[in-house]
């Protein structure tokens, strides 16, 4: 079957994170099968993240206006039949994602889904019967998706792109980079209970600026979160806050540029992780076994919150639940181990 796909649209609609996951798979795929051609199918917004990969065209769906609701759907299909799609990854395998694989099915064209692996995830994290052993990475799942349309993908010796070259008007905001150490730093994540303490978070802001070969970056979105990276800066020179000041494609230039980015479970460690840059990533309720840890780093730059103390951890997959007494629980990632983690990969 896979002699006769030579296009393949990729569907993966949202959230960050996990678009910026099926980017390293999709690297692969075009270095290892150069005469097939991907169109990504998702949300504008990420259309970024593809840029720089050869043979991957961007299909931006319109979910606001064209494309939204039922009849939407139909005409997402009618748009996208006319780019002589001959197989459908859905990478997403939601309600919209599965509608619209159905429909190229029903015209004859090949399709795969991904596994989410939802009864491995709910064993990993379920208070009784526990099973605390890793299931399957996401991104093990979109290759295994890509060699059910019969595509095999070598993910063991990735290639990342060269770091961005930085425009002028970057510079101008933040500087040459020369011998500096650049440290990304995101200290927010959807979910409160994905969320280092901020004080503690200040506390290893201020050990990081206390080294002048550091230079300290801050990400996030929205009001609230940039007055409180300005609050977090607190007047250092080498800690800048990114929120607010750049856009989103020069947000990822300066992110290509970084030596370590430090994240929640979030979206950032997976853009830092698709550029290539070293990702140090703090779990709470959440845990890398559930199969977001950032891809191509190990393990030991996964810090997690105490099992000893509190051995019901994980207790949520993405975050979105709480469980009685457990509010405290990234408070036993000491600062002093988050600081010796960055540096140590600064080495």
């Amino acid at each position: 079957m896979s002699d006769k796909i030579q296009h393949i649209a990729v569907i993966r609609l949202s959230a960050m994170g996990d678009v910026a996951m099926t980017v390293p798979v999709l690297r692969a795929f075009v270095r290892q099968h150069q005469g097939v051609k991907i169109t990504v199918v998702s949300r504008p917004f990420f259309q970024p993240f593809f840029d720089e990969i050869p043979n991957v065209s961007f299909f931006a769906v319109d979910l606001n206006g064209r494309h939204k609701g039922t009849m939407g759907l139909f005409k997402l299909y009618a748009d996208l039949k006319k780019l002589n799609i001959d197989a459908i990854a859905d990478l997403h395998n939601v309600l919209r994602s599965i509608v619209l694989r159905n429909l190229f099915a029903l015209g004859g064209k090949k399709v795969a889904y991904t596994d989410k692996g939802r009864a491995e995830k709910k064993a990993l994290t379920r208070a009784e019967n526990k099973i605390f052993e890793p299931v399957k990475s996401m991104v093990e799942r979109h290759v295994e998706t890509f060699k059910n349309l019969g595509f095999y993908i070598d993910l063991m010796n990735p290639v990342f792109p060269d770091k961005a070259k930085l425009p002028d008007e970057i510079l101008k905001i933040f500087g040459e980079k020369n011998n500096l150490h650049w440290i990304g730093i995101a200290p927010f994540a959807q979910y409160e209970s994905k969320v280092y303490p901020l004080d503690l978070m200040q506390k290893v802001i201020d050990e990081l600026a206390n080294n002048t070969t550091h230079k300290i970056l801050l990400f996030g979105g929205g009001k609230k979160e940039t007055e409180l990276l300005h609050t977090l800066a607190a007047d250092k020179n080498n800690v800048i806050v990114v929120a607010g000041k750049v856009k989103f494609l020069q947000e990822l230039q300066l992110i290509s540029n970084l030596d370590v980015m430090l994240s929640m479970d979030s979206g950032n460690a997976h853009i830092a992780a698709m550029l290539g840059v070293k990702v140090v990533t703090l779990w709470g309720a959440t845990h890398p076994y559930a199969g977001f840890k950032p891809f191509n780093q190990p393990y030991e730059n996964c810090l997690t919150a105490d099992r000893t103390k509190y051995p019901l951890l994980p207790t949520s997959v993405y975050g979105n639940k709480t469980v009685q007494g457990y509010e405290d629980v990234m408070r036993t990632i000491s600062v002093d181990d988050v600081v010796a983690k960055i540096n140590s990969n600064l080495a």
